[in-house]
């Protein structure tokens, strides 16, 4: 009886670790997707012309002009919500584009 539970449960273990796996490579296939296509679509604003000043976010320019790249990210955390990586990939791209 305790040989079976423990087949079960290793059983339950692996498909588990299987299906976490297969959800991973899908999300990562995502990112990779909304990546190239993010690309694709700065290479068109580029060659328009096309300037994106980005929503309004309050603080994260002025806090650029002045210097404070931390108090910026921390406002564009505040403004929208997002996680430490993207507000810090968000505020340099705004810094670049000044």
């Amino acid at each position: 009886m305790e040989a079976t539970l423990v087949i079960l449960l290793a059983l339950v273990v692996a498909l588990l670790a299987a299906q976490l796996s297969t959800a991973t490579a899908r999300r990562d296939g995502a990112a990779v997707r909304l990546a190239e296509i993010e690309r694709r679509l700065q290479l068109v604003m580029d060659h328009l012309g096309v300037v994106d000043e980005g929503p309004a976010l309050p603080g994260v320019r002025e806090h650029l002009a002045r210097g404070e790249k931390i108090k910026a990210i921390k406002a564009y955390r505040a403004a929208t919500g997002a996680d430490l990586k993207t507000a810090k990939e968000a505020v340099e791209a705004m810094a670049g584009h000044r």
